[in-house]
Order: C-alpha cells, then sequence, then structure tokens
C-alpha cells in the first residue's frame, strides 16, 4: 500500500506551527490578496518533517552513494571546505563594499589566480565564468577579440574533436563561429591527416578536450597543436579533464593558449543542483589582455611588505562575463581545497584517479569490451553490449540501481555504440571500486543467461522504468489544485 500524500493526510484546522501574539495593531488585509481557497494541505510539523526526511532519503548523492559518472567528476566535497565557505567573513559580504574593506577575500581571488597559473602554466587568470560552458564561450571570444586587433577577420572556423565535450560545439556557434569536426583515429587520438587538411587561412583555432573524453591522453598533442600554430590558429584546452593532470602536466607548456577549468571537477567544489559553479580562464602571455575582468590584482604599498589588493581590468579586456566578481563562493572552496593537499596532495589526487579507472577499465573489459583498449587517464569507455544479448547499455544502468549504484554515463560519446563512460575519481576506496565490478559482472552474467531481469529493471527502487524520452518530448503537466479558480489558466 502506497504511503498517503499530504493532501490526504490534511486535517482542516491543523496547523504546523503558533505565530507569536501581535505586537502591532491588528488590520485586515486587502480583498484582492485573500483567497478564499489556497488550496494547500493543513498539517502539523511532524508530519511535515517526516514527509520531507523520507523525500531526501530516496534523494542520491555523493554523500550516499558512488558515482561513476564519466566526465563529471562526481568526488567527495570535503566538508571542512564548506565550512570554511560559509563563515561569516565570506558569506556575508556585500558585492559592492570598497576594496580596502575586503582585502582578505581579495586576497583568496588573487591567490587563487595565481595558484592555478602555477598549475596549469598560464600567464594569467581571470575567475569571471561560471561554469566550463560559461569559459569555452569566454576564451572564444577572447580568440575573436585578439585576431581582430591583429586583422585576421577571414577567420571564421573553429576545429572541433568528435572526441570533444558536446558543449564546444554550442559554444562555437553561440560566438558566431562555424565548426569543423575532426573525426578519431584507431588509437583514440584526433586523425592527424584529417588535422592537417582542415588547417588553413580560415581557422581561428582548435577546441581540444585532453584528456578527450574517451579517457584518452593525446599521444600527438605536440604535433597537433604545432599545427595549428603553423597556421596562425590559437589552441583552445577544455579543461574539464584536468582531474587526471593537475601536478604532472602543466597545459601552458605544452602550447595551449587558453584553457578553462572547472573548479568542482578538479578542485572539489560541489557540482550539480543548478549551480552555482565556477570555470575560471587561463591564459597565455598574449592573449592575457583579452581576459575578462575584473580580476583581483595585488599593489605593494609604501611600506615594502605590505600589500594592497584590488580589481581591475586587463588592458584588452573583453569586458565582464559574470555580475560582480563571479561566483565567490566556489573561489573560497577552490582555495581551501588547495591549501589543503597541496602540490603534493594535487598530484596524488590525479595519480589515484587514473590509477582507479585503470583497475575498473581492466577488471570489466572481458565482460564489456573497452574499444580503446590502452592506458587510460581519469574515465574508460566500454560498452554495454554482451555478446548477443539484447541488452543494452541503457539496461544495464537501470540494472545498476538495484545494487545501490548511479548509473554511468550513457550514450556518450556519440562516436562509440552503446557507450558506457565510466569515472571512479580519486576519492572511492578499493572496496567500493570491487563492490562496483561485482555488481557489473553480475549484470553481464545476467544479460546472458536472465536477460529479462536487465530489461525489467529496475526492481527495488521508489520510481520503476520511465520513459525519459517520452517525458521529454511529451511533457504532462497536471494541476496539484485542479479546483484552486487562482491556479485557472486560459484555454
Amino acid at each position: 500500500m502506497s504511503e498517503a500524500t499530504l493532501y490526504e493526510k490534511s486535517v482542516p484546522g491543523r496547523i504546523g506551527i503558533d505565530l507569536p501574539a501581535l505586537d502591532v495593531p491588528e488590520a485586515e488585509l486587502p480583498e484582492d490578496l485573500v483567497r478564499a481557497d489556497n488550496g494547500l494541505p493543513e498539517l502539523s510539523q511532524i508530519q511535515i518533517a517526516r514527509h520531507y526526511l523520507k523525500l531526501s532519503q530516496r534523494n542520491y548523492g555523493v554523500d550516499s552513494g558512488f558515482y561513476p559518472l564519466g566526465s563529471c567528476t562526481m568526488k567527495y566535497n570535503p566538508k571542512v571546505n564548506e565550512m570554511i565557505a560559509r563563515l561569516p567573513g565570506f558569506a556575508e559580504l556585500h558585492p559592492l563594499l570598497p576594496a580596502a574593506s575586503v582585502q582578505g577575500s581579495l586576497a583568496v581571488m588573487f591567490n587563487l589566480q595565481e595558484c592555478i597559473k602555477e598549475i596549469a602554466g598560464f600567464s594569467a587568470v581571470s575567475l569571471q565564468p561560471s561554469a566550463g560552458a560559461h569559459g569555452e564561450l569566454t576564451g572564444l571570444l577572447m580568440m575573436r577579440a585578439y585576431l581582430a586587433d591583429h586583422g585576421e577577420h577571414a577567420r571564421t572556423q573553429v576545429l572541433i574533436p568528435d572526441s570533444a565535450h558536446g558543449t564546444n560545439p554550442a559554444s562555437t556557434s553561440m560566438a558566431g563561429l562555424t565548426v569543423t569536426e575532426i573525426p578519431t583515429d584507431g588509437r583514440g587520438n584526433i586523425d592527424l591527416e584529417a588535422l592537417k587538411a582542415a588547417c588553413g587561412p580560415d581557422v581561428v583555432g582548435l577546441m581540444l578536450t585532453n584528456p578527450n573524453t574517451l579517457g584518452l591522453f593525446e599521444e600527438q598533442i605536440d604535433q597537433v597543436i604545432e599545427l595549428i600554430h603553423g597556421c596562425g590558429g590559437l589552441v583552445y584546452g577544455d579543461g574539464a579533464n584536468m582531474n587526471a593532470l593537475c601536478g604532472i602536466v602543466r597545459p601552458g607548456d605544452l602550447g595551449f593558449d587558453l584553457m578553462h577549468f572547472n573548479l568542482h571537477k578538479t578542485f572539489g567544489t560541489p557540482h550539480g543542483g543548478g549551480g552555482p559553479g565556477a570555470g575560471p580562464i587561463g591564459a597565455s602571455e598574449q592573449l592575457a589582455p583579452y581576459l575578462p575582468g575584473p580580476i583581483a590584482s595585488m599593489q605593494q604599498g609604501e611600506v615594502a611588505d605590505k600589500a594592497a589588493y584590488r580589481l581591475q581590468m586587463p588592458e584588452r579586456s573583453i569586458g565582464r562575463v559574470s555580475t560582480f566578481v563571479g561566483n565567490f563562493g566556489m573561489f573560497v572552496r577552490a582555495y581551501a581545497y588547495i591549501l589543503n593537499h597541496g602540490a603534493t596532495g594535487l598530484r596524488s589526487n590525479a595519480e589515484h584517479a587514473v590509477l582507479n579507472a585503470n583497475y575498473l577499465r581492466t577488471s570489466l573489459k572481458n565482460a564489456f569490451p573497452v574499444p580503446f583498449d590502452r592506458t587510460c587517464m581519469h574515465e574508460f569507455i566500454c560498452r554495454g553490449k554482451v555478446g548477443k544479448s539484447p541488452v543494452r547499455a541503457v539496461d544495464i544502468s537501470k540494472r545498476l540501481m538495484d545494487h545501490g549504484f548511479h548509473p554511468p554515463t550513457n550514450y556518450f560519446p556519440l562516436i562509440v555504440r552503446e557507450a558506457l563512460m565510466i569515472e571512479p575519481t580519486e576519492t572511492e576506496g578499493k572496496q567500493t571500486l570491487d563492490a562496483f565490478i561485482a555488481a557489473m559482472l553480475q549484470i553481464a552474467q545476467e544479460a546472458e543467461n536472465d536477460p529479462d531481469v536487465v530489461l525489467s529493471a529496475p526492481h527495488t527502487v521508489p520510481v520503476r522504468r520511465l520513459d525519459e524520452v517520452k517525458a521529454a518530448r511529451k511533457a504532462i503537466f497536471c494541476d496539484p489544485f485542479p479546483d484552486a479558480e487562482f491556479l485557472s489558466r486560459p484555454s
């Protein structure tokens, strides 16, 4: 028997809170603000508390379970960072306070910029972009502005590998530029011959995700960058997968001109829930003047050991891309994460992310084919297809829910049929990984010997299998208060 809804539990006259006695004269509300029936249930406080607690227990979160969600890096967020970000001196700042009264917060921004510069090997960093895709758009606008200043108005083509993140083409279109897709070769790298053929005087640059969405490091990265620079283009790095390289490789040293960084993926800020996010962008010396601002800077005062921080716009800045300074709370969390781990810890995190991914890859590849079977970085792709079984990737993901695991990314990247994109992150231990492996191998056996149990999964969760495609294309909006006049809609 299903649990009664809040509306079924409603009892006329029941209240959940006693309001204090009025300390001002009582007055009638205007008639146009009073509703005869507001359509809301009347409940006690404990009924409401239990209802929302039960709803929260049905939710799946990184604090309650393993998220092997490829290309998203859903790793544990250290709670000390959350506590620091909630300190009144940070959380209660007004964005229009004068710089002299917020020196500590400006120091956090400045030092975070300096940390990212050092980690990634760039000349300057702006914290303005509010997400990875926002950083992509920002970088493309900077590339356009730089090329325009150098008389390169005919350049309109952006080269994007078919193994890139899906936001890259969308960001290119939003920047008013045209996408040219570059295929992947048999090793999972960008096809050099195709790249050579695409290089020409109309190329703005290349948007390169490295490691790419196959979880593979570009083995010919030096040649790729040389080709783009050789035709007068710029190289934009999608830094979403920096989680695999942090402390090991500096993209700026490889020759990247620009790169954004997803703070949630590499530096432990929360991911999901609608934000807020942060996608700082780093730039080489020639592109640094075009960064969006304001950027935190430090100036030596009259006393040699006394520093003053302020906000300023870069010389050729494309302007603001966020209100005020961006999502400051994320800066605090990321800076705390970097200080806590230090250079050694950041490198260790990347090494463990790579180790965990390769442990899963080698443990699962006999049951689920791996199309590019070489050492991966922080994530890998396998096919959700077992022999001649009718079971597909989506069925495997649904069945994983019965084992208490969040499904991996399905059907991405598009260049691998029935793709399962799996990323364990560095924060998961061997016990969790072994349990995930055991669940996947059991599902592989079921797919061959009892496919119906997989095809009809999930069986143990509050909501059974949904038709997500139909729900998205043919949404049904129901009125929770059909008899409430104030919610009636015109026909």
